[in-house]
């Protein structure tokens, strides 16, 4: 597609460039953390799960009994080495055999564990282990080919969004100087070559209660409809804070010469409620008339437009379209025992009370594909195909995923009753 001024013309040799095909549907899991007291047991989880049409699951080690209580459930599962034993892992090649024997293929393959990820946003946690990162991902990714799973499961690390040096426009997007070549670089020729990708964990709330002035639109941190943000370097327009974030992480790989490697979102989601004990983000009040960044109704918006998003297809971002977009929403449940109390915005990031009970409503079942975004530009076929090709492409779309109901006879947006109206409004529905 090409812009126009505020017209976007499709050009078109063949039906496939009729439009952008979105990506094959996406997964969406959960982050099971289990810093509480009071949360119930593993098998319950599991049968929660089940009911919810929950499929992936993140945890944040290797706990026997949860991994135990998995098992035969068809559940994905990710498992995580520490950051305390990632210095041993790095030094000692038998440490990192022991523990992948003792930890993954002692469990697999009837526990569906498909990754590893090695340590948790060390950059910023612990930078102390900075230089041990990726020695240790290799290691761990040398042990499972040592024991037949390096296909089956893969190897990452969570990144924090904080490794981004610069986030606006996407199109500036860098990784720091201090990890960008002597870390980063070789971690992801490591994902690269083993086919793995990269794990970075965005949170655009924290970007939206932060914020001094209204520069962040509450619908464009929710990602509802909203006129957009355009990057003055690429002309490309997101709508939404989490585009942007994903792909300044696409331009920064694209720097160090990695355009093709995948990158999932290993956590995401938004508190329904609490404050933060420090500046600026002690400071959560309603703006405009809005609710508090902290708040059920954001909370249930930016989290089942993720959903949705994901499970309905459109899974690419403006820079990269076809990209797949896995996503593992935070948290599973309310954490008694995280943050300063009960009142602290960390402690409340789950779907689910401890009890079981949603927070909101949600639902991870089969969705269907949200609404295109306000905007000012609209997609136009391109008439010099042809009418039998532009018929061939309005069918495809009507037939997958695009609420066509508006253009049939009698329905407001029939007229004008000319395939390139029509195929045109199609499009649109279907992006």
């Amino acid at each position: 597609m090409v812009l126009a001024g505020s017209v976007v013309v499709l050009l078109a040799a063949t039906l496939p460039l009729l439009f952008f095909s979105p990506a094959e549907a996406g997964e969406v899991g959960v982050n099971y953390g289990r810093v509480a007291n009071d949360l119930p047991d593993p098998a319950s989880v599991v049968n929660l799960l089940k009911q919810n049409g929950i499929t992936m699951v993140r945890i944040c080690d290797a706990n026997p009994r949860v991994l135990r209580s998995f098992a035969n459930s068809g559940i994905k599962m990710m498992v995580m080495l520490p950051n305390e034993q990632l210095a041993d892992a790095a030094r000692d090649r038998r440490y990192a055999l022991d523990w992948v024997r003792s930890n993954v293929s002692a469990y697999y393959p009837a526990t569906q564990i498909h990754a590893v990820q090695v340590g948790n946003e060390v950059f910023a946690s612990r930078p102390d282990l900075t230089w041990s990162l990726v020695p240790a991902m290799d290691n761990v990714q040398r042990a499972l080919a040592d024991l037949g799973l390096a296909d089956a499961v893969k190897v990452s690390t969570p990144v924090g969004f904080s490794a981004v040096d610069v986030s606006w426009p996407p199109s500036d997007g860098r990784f720091r100087d201090d990890v960008a070549e002597p870390v980063i670089r070789p971690m992801l020729d490591l994902l690269q070559r083993t086919g793995s990708y990269l794990t970075i964990n965005l949170y655009p709330y924290f970007a939206y209660a932060a914020q001094w002035s209204n520069a962040i639109s509450r619908d464009y941190f929710l990602g509802n409809p909203n006129p957009g943000e355009r990057d003055p370097k690429t002309g490309l327009v997101y709508y939404s804070l989490l585009d942007a974030q994903l792909d300044a992480t696409y331009f920064a790989m694209d720097k160090l010469g990695f355009t093709s490697l995948i990158a999932i979102t290993g956590e995401t989601g938004t508190p329904s409620s609490g404050g933060h004990p420090k500046p600026p983000l002690g400071r959560l009040t309603a703006r405009n008339g809005d609710p508090p960044a902290a708040s059920k109704e954001n909370a249930q918006a930016y989290n089942n437009n993720v959903i949705n998003r994901v499970l309905s297809g459109r899974t690419g971002t403006p820079h990269r379209p076809d990209a797949d977009m896995d996503v593992y929403i935070f948290a599973l449940f309310n954490e008694n025992q995280k943050g300063s109390g009960p009142d602290d915005i960390e402690a409340n990031f789950g779907l689910f009370y401890p009890n079981m009970q949603k927070v909101y409503e949600f639902d991870f079942h089969a969705a269907a594909p949200p609404p295109p975004p306000a905007t000012s530009s609209w997609c136009v076929a391109n008439a010099s195909v042809g009418d039998s090709r532009l018929q061939a492409a309005l069918d495809y779309a009507c037939g997958h995923g695009a609420d066509c109901s508006a253009i049939q006879p009698g329905a407001p947006c029939f007229e004008p009753d000319t395939r390139l109206a029509h195929a045109s409004y199609a499009f649109n529905s279907y992006y």
